[in-house]
């Protein structure tokens, strides 16, 4: 592969990574333009992962038949002509629809990056792969939301989705221009074998729990972040830069971690990452609770506390989700599209659960986080206790 194709690949994942937390900042903001409740805001999140659910079940089949540069291409062209629709949205209506195609668009970097690296890469090589870009994504994701909040300041809530639409345009430009063709062997298109290798996949124990286990952590996370700026702003009377800095630093926890993964791999093992990893994410999930309780005023303690939680997930996440490409390795494209519809679709309903049960109190966003985290333990365990886990580990248990 050339020396661009790693740089090429954060690039392309960067506006679909950025676009929640640059623009949660502004939610309060946003939500006082429309006339809307802090809900419908909340559902800017919800529509997009819905729109980047039902997509990621076609991108990984189409870059099978198709190649992964000309479906990029063509995604990421979607990314752009929805962040652009943000931009200019004269009404909620717009924006969620605006929202709707983006996430159609954010979709396919998501889905056909990992397919690539998968192409390019097995085992150990992947997994650090993997632990880079999410190291290197992080700190863009952690450095977001503090832009964001000054963004916002600066020229409004319109000034954050101009940003993801300027990297869109740059991303776009660059992969046309540069990206390479990953997918050496095409396959004529079919729906009836592209619906037989989902049945394999969703009727596969093994996968489904080494995906869904990563993608619960993941969600676990973003419900937090859904109603965190109400919660810092309006709840705790943070400023807007105040809260971008603790959502920040929630962000930094995991990026910091994410930079080591191939190190701790090395060190710990495969097995002890995942354990340790999902101890630390049970241990701040359940504090929180307590917190919630005890003490549901204290902003430097959640964000300590969810920044626990994001250092067991960025443990644990990269080697069962690199190990989940590799169970059935000749349709990596479409188990691609699989894991990200599934993730897609459980960040929608547990943000739609959010929006609901949200009250501006700590609680109600602690349980929700706890719910998550105690599903994300019954896939985990799973997966760990699967001959299949030791077979796909990188580094034995």
């Amino acid at each position: 592969m050339p020396k661009t194709f790693l740089p090429l690949l954060i690039i392309s994942l960067l506006a679909c990574c950025i676009e929640i937390d640059i623009s949660v900042p502004s939610f309060p903001d946003m939500a006082a333009y429309f006339s809307v409740s802090e809900g419908m805001i909340q559902l800017t999140i919800a529509y997009n992962f819905l729109g980047f659910c039902l997509a990621s079940l076609l991108w990984g089949p189409l870059s099978e038949s198709y190649g992964r540069r000309r479906v990029m291409i063509i995604g990421n062209g979607l990314l752009l002509i929805g962040a652009i629709g943000c931009v200019f949205a004269p009404t909620i209506q717009w924006l969620l629809f605006a929202r709707f195609i983006q996430g159609i668009g954010a979709a396919t970097p998501a889905v056909v990056v990992f397919a690539m690296i998968a192409d390019a890469y097995q085992g150990e090589k992947a997994v650090r792969l993997i632990g880079i870009m999410n190291s290197v994504l992080t700190i863009f994701m952690a450095v977001a939301p503090i832009a964001g909040g000054f963004i916002n300041k600066a020229v409004g809530w319109r000034g954050n989705y101009g940003i993801v639409a300027a990297v869109s345009i740059l991303s776009w430009i660059m992969l046309f221009l540069l990206l390479p063709e990953t997918k050496k062997r095409w396959e004529a298109f079919s729906l009836t074998k592209t619906l037989g290798d989902f049945k394999q996949l969703i009727t596969s124990r093994h996968f489904m729990s080494a995906s869904i286990a990563p993608s619960l952590l993941y969600t676990g996370y973003l419900s937090f972040i859904a109603c965190g700026s109400f919660l810092y702003m309006e709840t705790f009377g943070l400023s807007i830069i105040a809260y971008a800095l603790h959502q920040g630093f929630i962000v930094a926890a995991f990026s910091i971690v994410s930079i080591f993964s191939g190190t701790l791999i090395t060190k710990l093992g495969s097995k002890n990452c995942i354990t340790k990893g999902l101890m630390l994410s049970a241990l701040g999930a359940l504090s929180l609770v307590i917190l919630s309780l005890t003490a549901p005023n204290s902003p430097y303690l959640i964000t300590a506390l969810m920044s626990l939680y994001c250092v067991g997930a960025a443990m644990t996440y990269p080697v069962i989700f690199s190990a989940s490409l590799e169970i059935f390795p000749d349709i990596k494209g479409t188990a691609s599209s699989a894991i990200m519809a599934l993730r897609a679709l459980l960040v929608f309903v547990s943000i739609g659960l959010t929006s609901y049960l949200y009250n501006g109190q700590t609680f109600s966003v602690a349980t929700i986080v706890l719910g998550t985290f105690l599903c994300v333990i019954v896939f985990a365990l799973h997966f760990l206790r699967s001959n299949l886990f030791r077979k796909l580990a990188v580094q034995g248990a």
